[in-house]
């Protein structure tokens, strides 16, 4: 009898490990991430893209729209060289997978880049948050897509 229940055990433990995980609700964790999606946005308006260290994670990576690689140092840099003027994030959501989270959303915006010319763009973007053993939130990797108007 303890050999049936044990097998049986053995059955349910192995039939729940394989099960995927899916996205949770988690309210809190859902704010947290938007949140820090906002002060991202609200460091570019502001030029203060040095800043931008506390929210990425030293080993982050961001695909650009056009196939590039940034790693955190390059972007930053990158990122000086823009000037912006309006920024709007719209269309959020938020998938939480434990202590990883996938965040997408849309983000507008106008400015000025490198020489002076004038921009404005929309992009698809898709960030993906791991809370850290300290309990932070970081930035791991981002992707983004132009959106053609």
């Amino acid at each position: 009898m303890r050999r049936i229940l044990l097998a049986i055990l053995t059955v349910v433990v192995l039939t729940l490990a394989v099960i995927p995980i899916e996205a949770q609700k988690d309210a809190e964790t859902e704010k947290a991430i938007l949140a820090l999606e906002q002060k991202w946005l609200d460091l570019e308006l502001s030029g203060q893209t040095d800043q931008l260290v506390t929210l990425l994670a030293d080993t982050w990576v961001m695909t650009e729209a056009d196939g590039r690689l940034f790693n955190r140092a390059g972007f930053i840099a990158d990122m000086k060289n823009y000037r912006f003027t309006s920024s709007v994030n719209s269309d959020e959501k938020v998938f939480v997978y434990g202590n990883t989270v996938i965040a997408i959303g849309i983000t507008k915006s106008k400015g000025t880049g490198p020489g002076g010319e004038a921009f404005s763009e929309t992009i698809r973007w898709t960030d993906t948050w791991v809370k850290m053993p300290s309990g932070k939130w970081l930035c791991v990797a981002s992707q983004v897509t132009n959106v053609k108007p």
